[in-house]
């Protein structure tokens, strides 16, 4: 019997050294991907890691995702650490095979942040940056709150002031969309989609390529924390509820699939998220993608912690005795301490990868 509580790391070096460990005792073929542009706090260098297992020819591949935002890996890691350890590999049903992507932005898991190494957030880069980029008018007219000069308590109370206003106007849920939607004015604020595609744009679509181009049918577990119910893990399909992928995800997962555009998820609307990248890599396959989505703390917290990351890596010293408590609580918001959380984690995993094996073994 395998701890859960073991297969969680508390550094990016740490869940990478347990994910190769496990995926190799798990006979999966390994491959590491070096981030050219950037280094850990240590010094050391950042792959993203993947791990393939079953046929190469297999018509069916699950895909499971950790680190789309950095910080958020912790739980994605231990998640598939979970799956490894568990037996995961040899249950695959036959001609099934599974693509483990470990630290999609190892920049921001070993550094405590969502964004690359850019400032950029991955969720928000895959858009055609040859268009013009999506507007966020809520987001200049509170971008000066979002990134203080200060972080003192009048700054914080100043953004709260702004905040609010904002929201008596357009309500809490319409200031959690100007604020995380997505936005491309501000290269220093926070949910800047960025204007060219990153590193780990384009090496996932690399990935998807030379890994997936054989698969027919591909389903997506992309792992995330942050909204939500503590230790609940949401199942958000960021695609428009019209499609075909979105009637397949619904087939698979019923009622507890929600959408963001249907109004229906913790999620606001965002566009140029990573996922659209699998359909456009893989024409000829049906890609149905999720996000797993736990719960952690209430979003003005978790929103908080972001926006104190931001200001400390634009503004502040990393180094210093407040730098380190802005970590500490950035790491929590995301990642919290203790055994509950984690087994939540595992539990909710361990359910949605069997519904999303059983959905393509169906289709």
């Amino acid at each position: 019997m395998f701890s859960v509580s073991q297969c969680f790391s508390e550094s990016y070096a740490e869940a990478r050294g347990k994910f190769c460990a496990a995926a190799a005792d798990g006979g999966g073929a390994l491959r590491s991907w070096l981030n050219p542009k950037a280094l850990g706090p240590g010094g050391e260098k950042l792959c993203l890691d993947t791990a393939k297992f079953g046929p190469a020819d297999a018509q069916n591949m699950l895909v499971l995702i950790a680190g789309t935002h950095g910080v958020e890996g912790h739980c994605g890691s231990g998640a598939m650490i979970s799956w490894l350890r568990s037996g995961g590999p040899a249950k695959l049903p036959k001609g099934t095979g599974a693509l483990l992507i470990h630290a999609l932005n190892p920049y921001g898991f070993a550094w405590t942040r969502r964004v690359t190494e850019d400032n950029v957030d991955l969720n928000r880069n895959f858009v055609d940056h040859d268009k013009a980029y999506p507007k966020n008018e809520g987001y200049l007219a509170i971008a000066d709150a979002v990134l203080p000069k200060a972080w003192t308590e009048e700054s914080k109370a100043e953004t709260e002031r702004t905040f609010a206003a904002y929201a008596q106007k357009h309500g809490a849920f319409g200031l959690q969309g100007a604020i995380s939607g997505g936005q491309y004015t501000h290269p220093d604020g926070i949910f800047f989609g960025g204007h060219t595609s990153t590193w780990s744009n384009r090496t996932v679509r690399a990935v998807a390529r030379e890994e997936l181009s054989r698969a027919r049918h591909v389903a997506i577990i992309d792992f995330h924390t942050g909204l939500g119910p503590f230790g609940h893990g949401e199942l958000i399909c960021a695609v428009s509820p019209g499609a075909k992928s979105f009637g397949r995800a619904k087939a698979w997962y019923g009622d507890e699939l929600t959408s963001p555009e249907g109004g229906t998820s913790t999620s606001a609307v965002v566009v140029g998220i990573m996922t659209d990248a699998f359909p456009q890599e893989l024409p000829d396959a049906q890609v149905t993608p999720i996000a797993l989505e736990y719960g952690t703390y209430s979003v003005p917290e978790v929103l908080n912690a972001v926006r104190a990351d931001n200001w400390l890596h634009h503004r502040g010293d990393v180094a210093s005795e407040l730098g380190r408590t802005l970590k500490a609580d950035m790491k929590e918001r995301f990642f919290p301490a203790g055994d509950k959380w984690r087994d939540m984690v595992w539990a909710r995993a361990d359910q949605t990868v069997g519904w999303a094996l059983k959905g393509m073994a169906g289709g």
